[in-house]
């Protein structure tokens, strides 16, 4: 909420375009949306422009967001450029918010012909450090936009790997919504509408079935738990390239009687509720919507030590962190959590709490509304 005394309380509804250059579903796709459906819209209007249809632009039409697909052809199309620039000048458009490699480079040149801001956020790393032009093409993007990181991690790998200025990198923490406390009666209905019966302890795990999620290391360990105990039950929520493969390996482990795969699923908090743990085995992150999700519905959690995981994991206060890529580890906290259920639910509750006082949607979006009215103080 803007305070009586804020220069910028009087300042004219100016026009957002939320730039991205995938459309998902994800993460990152996720907080687009959020973004552009949660401003202030007595300050701020969106408009949402991506590379490629999908489930963001389906959900941003639901949303009832302006929504324009403008297709690149190529990885590098300079006849992008010009379709970008003709939107942004048609729509009168005030500041570019852009997500993704793609779309802040692009971003970028289309702002700077336009005269206008650009503020353009950074979700992960996984990619740029064996890819010389995309580092310096951030370090061009970095001299004219304001760019935010999504974690302390990645703002410092911005800074060491990439070559970006510390003082060219503003550091917003993603933000999700507080869910209300459901009833025994209902989370133990979600439950049986999953298949979990009321004596197994039910792990799960949301994301797209892509390398850098590490479900195989997670498949590994988890034979190991069920080995120690049998009534334990897994729930992989997401889809992906490795669907064919990651399905292959639970059968050749012998586990697929305790395996479920739920696909692409639009009820993820009441299969978040339904869970008694949490598993983020990931190899590299941003800063995770899907661990973000699972605290703020009070699931205790055990995630890997990689990217800002520990910014929002406490080890051994809010939940466990374990090395990536190491399944024995990883079955050795699982079990952990099963066979101390007291300590497994104060993590639980020390995790809602911790997500509720840091990791807002509402924290998130004053975050970028102040930094979009700062962008915008010089060009009213």
């Amino acid at each position: 909420m803007r305070k009586r005394n804020d220069p910028n309380i009087d300042m004219p509804t100016r026009l957002i375009m939320h730039l991205s250059s995938t459309s998902g579903p994800g993460g990152a796709e996720m907080l687009v949306s959020r973004i552009a459906s949660g401003l202030d819209q007595a300050r701020f209007r969106s408009h949402v422009a991506l590379f490629t249809p999908g489930w963001l632009k389906d959900r941003c039409e639901k949303a009832s967001l302006p929504t324009v697909v403008l297709p690149m052809q190529s990885q590098w199309d300079v006849a992008w450029l010009a379709r970008c620039y003709a939107v942004v000048r048609s729509q009168r458009v005030d500041l570019i918010h852009a997500h993704e490699f793609r779309a802040n480079v692009y971003g970028a040149i289309v702002a700077k012909l336009c005269g206008i801001p650009l503020v353009g956020t950074v979700h992960g790393k996984n990619y740029y450090p064996d890819h010389v032009k995309r580092r310096m093409a951030y370090r061009w993007v970095s001299k004219t936009a304001t760019m935010v990181a999504v974690s302390e991690d990645l703002r410092q790998f911005l800074q060491d790997q990439v070559g970006v200025p510390r003082d060219r990198i503003t550091r917003i923490y993603n933000g999700v919504d507080m869910p209300e406390r459901l009833s025994r009666e209902k989370v133990a209905q979600f439950r049986c509408d999953l298949g979990v019966q009321p004596s197994e302890f039910a792990v799960g795990i949301v994301g797209s079935l892509y390398p850098v999620k590490g479900h195989r290391h997670l498949f590994d360990a988890f034979r190991s738990v069920l080995k120690s105990h049998p009534k334990t039950k897994l729930l992989v929520v997401g889809q992906g390239e490795l669907e064919p493969s990651l399905k292959q390996q639970v059968l050749d482990l012998g586990i697929d009687h305790a395996v479920s795969f739920l696909g692409l699923r639009n009820d993820v908090p009441n299969i978040l509720a339904a869970l008694d743990l949490f598993v983020l085995p990931s190899l590299s992150e941003g800063l995770s919507v899907a661990l973000l999700e699972a605290m703020s519905t009070g699931v205790p959690v055990v995630a890997s030590r990689v990217g800002g995981n520990p910014e929002i994991v406490q080890d051994g206060e809010t939940g466990l962190l374990v090395s990536p890529e190491n399944p024995q580890e990883l079955a050795a906290r699982i079990l952990e959590m099963i066979t101390h259920r007291e300590k497994t639910k104060l993590f639980g509750e020390r995790g809602r709490e911790w997500v509720s006082k840091h990791f807002t949607t509402a924290r998130m979006l004053d975050h970028y509304q102040d930094l979009y009215a700062e962008c915008l103080s010089g060009t009213s």
